[in-house]
């Protein structure tokens, strides 16, 4: 544990403005949001701010009967809150890493709906529902998708590590594992009985996640329990 005199920890750990635009990373953790206008982001995520800036929960209808009827199906994991106004927005998720990632025109990235922490308002998104299989996790599993242009914060427990997927070489990965892969991968479920004392923490299933094509995949090195309605 580090120690500091009173001004040592002052200056070692103050706010410091890089300039690096509307999404600038404070710390690995902290997600600062250089805020003129409005911003969306999970729910909770919101950790100190300053200036004039309003905060409403989602509304029911805000973006369509389609995406209310998908999100009652997602429990609370895909919950958003908007920010509005102007000052600095400081968002956190467990003290989880945060990347940012600059969407340009044409690109999109799905994101575990549990690990999108914000995004920029002009950012097009829909909430998938990935296929349920019992016994795999509470409340089954969704992902954000993400269209450009503009920018996304995603989070991980500790470092995330990309692996590309080739059409001679699909990717195989534990779901809970799994943080986010590009938009125009459609990820198939399968289980491998020869697995099941390797793959997957306490499953009793080795479910897998499979990715072939041409993209990414991202994953973290921590399995992620996903229960129903749990607040983020």
């Amino acid at each position: 544990m580090n120690r500091y005199s009173m001004d040592e920890f002052v200056k070692s750990t103050v706010q410091q403005d890089k300039g690096e635009g509307f999404f600038e990373l404070e710390t690995e953790r902290v997600l600062e949001v250089n805020l003129n206008g409005k911003v969306w982001a999970k729910a909770g995520a919101m950790i100190t701010y300053n200036g004039e800036i309003k905060f409403e929960r989602e509304g029911i209808l805000e973006h369509g009967l389609g995406k209310m009827f998908k999100k009652a199906f997602t429990g609370e994991g895909a919950s958003l809150m908007k920010a509005e106004g102007r000052g600095k927005l400081y968002l956190a998720d467990a003290g989880k890493k945060i990347s940012i990632i600059h969407l340009g025109e044409g690109e999109s990235i799905s994101v575990n709906g549990n690990d999108l922490l914000s995004f920029e308002e002009g950012i097009d998104w829909d909430i998938r529902m990935m296929k349920r299989i019992t016994g795999m996790m509470a409340g089954g599993l969704f992902n954000v998708t993400c269209n450009g242009p503009g920018m996304i914060a995603i989070t991980s427990h500790y470092e995330p590590l990309t692996i590309r997927v080739t059409p001679d070489k699909p990717v195989i990965t534990d779901p809970n594992a799994t943080v986010a892969w590009s938009g125009n991968l459609k990820p198939d479920f399968q289980t491998d009985v020869s697995l099941k004392s390797f793959f997957g923490r306490g499953s009793g299933e080795s479910i897998q996640m499979k990715f072939e094509g041409s993209g990414f995949v991202v994953v973290q090195p921590f399995e992620e329990v996903y229960m129903q309605n749990s607040q983020g």
